[in-house]
């Protein structure tokens, strides 16, 4: 009895899948591999996004703590304006001519009254706390507020005319508006002067 060869010999039917068997393993690999790229990519990504991430939280925190140094004093420096105020209008409460007239311990007394508001003052000032003092300058609704409109021949108009409180600053913050009047300009002639001119 004779056999067939192909089935006599396992090899030679192995041998004939072979190619068929590589391109398939080289396929599995190649998938793999695509697999594993995608991976990588992924992974990549994910890293790229959290240092990002990371260098905003750390910039943002380095704000935080920055607004945090310059305006932790807000609230204590928005008491003290009341007690500056206070010391201003001792000041004014006496004439420059009584004042002159006055006998030494009363000039004494509005000396230290004087010392005592500049050293408040500067110690606002060393704190970051700054005066709004803006006479004769353009108003600024960020910065003032205004009481009244009024015309002024000597200021144009637009500009701060009066002061009628000093405001203050911490930082780029307004703590306090200054309240003041505004210029609107030169006086308008009289109708009654209108009326007589010649035309």
């Amino acid at each position: 009895m004779t056999q067939n060869p192909a089935t006599e010999d396992p090899n030679l039917e192995a041998g004939a899948d072979a190619p068929e068997q590589a391109a398939n393993a080289e396929a599995g690999l190649d998938a793999q591999l695509a697999k594993l790229q995608a991976e990588r990519d992924d992974l990549k990504d994910k890293l790229l996004r959290t240092l990002a991430e990371m260098e905003n939280l750390r910039r943002r925190t380095e704000r935080e703590i920055a607004d945090a140094k310059t305006y932790a004093v807000t609230s204590f420096a928005r008491d003290m304006l009341g007690s500056s105020d206070n010391l201003r209008r001792a000041l004014e409460s006496l004439p420059a001519d009584a004042l002159k007239a006055a006998d030494a311990a009363v000039k004494t007394l509005h000396e230290g009254v004087e010392l005592t508001e500049r050293e408040l003052l500067k110690t606002l000032e060393r704190h970051g706390v700054r005066r709004i003092d803006p006479l004769a300058e353009k108003f600024d609704p960020n910065l003032h507020q205004a009481m009244f409109e009024a015309p002024d021949a000597a200021i144009a108009k637009g500009l701060v005319s009066k002061v009628v409180q000093i405001g203050y600053k911490i930082g780029e913050r307004v703590l306090r508006p200054a309240l003041v009047g505004v210029s609107a300009g030169a006086p308008k002639a009289d109708a009654s002067a209108d009326e007589t001119s010649p035309h």
